[in-house]
């Protein structure tokens, strides 16, 4: 089963039969169009490229126009690749949408989270506070971070000050609560990564 790229409109809840409230993501998924297919006799793995959302053909390169051209579609902003351990049964050009979701129960969304920048060991790694009184001075440094003498140094991935988001998460195992094929509107419960108009990548959990 293939996956798909959409974009994420924001949060808002849902009510269900015993009336409790269920927070939501709302993801505007596909329309998706294959703009490639590859095979390990050509490329020497079995996936498909799809692409999804509008681009000007003026802000695409000239190589990529082509590219698309040979899909038989308008220029697309994003790209993405799904892998097969085998050949998929999907033509060049071949346009998809929620549909290839139905059925799935549960979908792993992968985005960009939001970029903090700097910020030090408490907010990044939610770390206490020393004390605020008695003549202290350490209220929000790190303090020690190695030892005195055995191994000797600082290891690696001890957590410290730097920079916060801006990479790449997956949430998995999402409950699909609704799906609107007519407006392409897909509701997980839970929230996922990135901001309003962020792009995310949907596939069903395994």
């Amino acid at each position: 089963m293939i996956g798909l790229i959409g974009k994420k409109i924001g949060m808002t809840r849902r009510f269900d039969e015993s009336g409790r409230s269920v927070p939501v993501t709302v993801i505007e998924a596909g329309p998706c169009v294959i703009t490639q297919v590859k095979t390990s006799d050509t490329d020497g793995y079995d996936a498909v490229q799809v692409g999804f959302g509008a681009k000007k053909a003026k802000n695409t390169p000239l190589p990529m126009q082509g590219h698309f051209r040979k899909a038989g579609t308008d220029p697309l902003r994003t790209l993405c690749e799904f892998r097969f351990d085998d050949r998929p049964g999907y033509e060049l050009g071949q346009t998809f949408d929620l549909a290839e979701l139905e059925g799935a129960e549960k979908v792993d969304v992968a985005g960009t989270t939001k970029g903090r920048g700097f910020t030090g060991r408490i907010k990044r790694h939610g770390h206490h506070r020393g004390p605020d009184t008695h003549g202290s001075k350490n209220v929000r440094q790190a303090g020690g971070i190695g030892m005195c003498e055995w191994p000797g140094r600082v290891l690696k991935g001890h957590p410290m000050a730097g920079q916060y988001g801006n990479k790449r998460e997956t949430k998995k195992n999402l409950r699909v609560v609704a799906i609107d094929k007519e407006r392409n509107l897909l509701l997980v419960k839970g929230s996922v990564p990135g901001s309003k108009n962020g792009i995310v990548f949907i596939r069903p959990s395994r």
